[in-house]
């Protein structure tokens, strides 16, 4: 019911800076929230930043105050703005959207998938 397209990704240097952005569209009642989550080798896949309807945000604390996390609840999008990269910052980010439906109720929906990689 909901597709998300990504954008953005790409290399950087460390101390530089990347914007990611997600497009939501489809057949849902509303977006609840909607967020980032990265898997860089040998990790599992965690939540780095996520944004609620009301505008309330949650970020992984080794990226609290170098990304931030924006929604435009009429179009729909996502943003990440990334500043101060980092190596350990490399991984694939994968947008994430939970929306409700009449017919399925409240269901999670994910993105392709980017890459991120900071390096000299």
């Amino acid at each position: 019911q909901v597709e998300l397209v990504e954008s953005g990704g790409g290399s950087a240097q460390p101390g530089g800076s990347l914007r990611l952005s997600c497009a939501a569209s489809g057949d849902f009642v509303t977006i609840n929230y909607m967020g980032w989550y990265r898997q860089a080798p040998g990790k599992g896949r965690e939540l780095v930043a996520r944004i609620l309807r009301e505008g309330r945000t949650d970020y992984l604390d080794s990226v609290k105050g170098r990304f931030t996390i924006s929604r435009d609840t009429v179009k729909n999008t996502l943003n990440l703005e990334m500043t101060s990269l980092r190596p350990e910052d490399t991984a694939v980010y994968v947008c994430n959207a939970n929306a409700y439906g009449w017919q399925t109720g409240s269901v999670d929906y994910w993105g392709q998938g980017t890459q991120v990689t900071v390096s000299s």
